[in-house]
């Protein structure tokens, strides 16, 4: 076996899953703080735009968590590759 694939991979399914869970739990949190500072009066109109902005928000989160992970998984490969 070539050293290649014994390391670490850098995305997994189980890491992909755990931010995609973090970016809805953030989604949540974000509409609901997000809710006070709609100047409308409308529910419809107020729900609409927290959630909008909301989504945007946690787009961002989920692309910050995957890369805050590829770059944890990658120190942890030259950590490896140091000691060895």
């Amino acid at each position: 076996m070539s050293e290649d694939s014994k390391q670490l991979p850098l995305i997994t399914r189980k890491g992909a899953l755990i931010d995609l869970l973090l970016a809805v739990l953030f989604f949540i949190f974000m509409r609901e703080v997000l809710i006070p500072h709609v100047p409308s009066q409308d529910p419809l109109a107020i729900n609409i735009v927290s959630s909008m902005t909301s989504f945007c928000m946690s787009g961002v989160f989920w692309i910050a968590a995957g890369m805050l992970r590829v770059t944890w998984v990658d120190y942890l490969r030259n950590k490896e590759t140091e000691t060895n």
